[in-house]
């Protein structure tokens, strides 16, 4: 899938997973603008241009892919502050997360989640996740105008 000019803010603190995601992307031939941020602070810094990306010009990304357990600021936190602000309420957040608590899935779609996918163990089922995460919100799914 070529890329069209989308960008994703991987949101993870696990540098393997990192790793795992952006080897995903490339194995599936998703070629996108990948950012990482490793807390929940930094894509909160990210996203508002405040902090290491004070005055960032670019504009929001296409997709967020949000980990719940953030160091600093936890996923559910970063979740309801982006959709709680007028300026990122409509950016998709795919909540990206190991965890299978429902009180952890609630919470997220309580706090508007766009979706909440838990990721699979299997690297291969990882892949095949990862390439229907980007074919749906990068290329399906019409976004709203930002």
């Amino acid at each position: 899938m070529k890329s069209n000019g989308k960008r994703i803010l991987l949101v993870e603190d696990d540098p393997d997973a990192v790793e795992l995601t952006l080897i995903g992307f490339r194995e599936c031939g998703i070629e996108c603008g990948i950012a990482v941020a490793l807390d929940g602070s930094e894509a909160l810094d990210y996203l508002f241009s405040s902090g290491k990306f004070n005055g960032r010009r670019r504009g929001m990304p296409d997709l967020v892919l949000l980990d719940l357990n953030l160091p600093k600021v936890s996923g559910h936190e970063v979740l309801k502050r982006l959709k709680d602000d007028k300026r990122t309420e409509e950016v998709p957040i795919v909540i990206f997360s190991v965890s299978n608590e429902e009180r952890d899935r609630d919470l997220a779609y309580r706090n508007r989640a766009n979706s909440y996918i838990r990721k699979p163990v299997d690297f291969e089922r990882y892949k095949e996740v990862l390439k229907g995460v980007a074919d749906y919100w990068l290329s399906l799914n019409e976004p709203p105008p930002f």
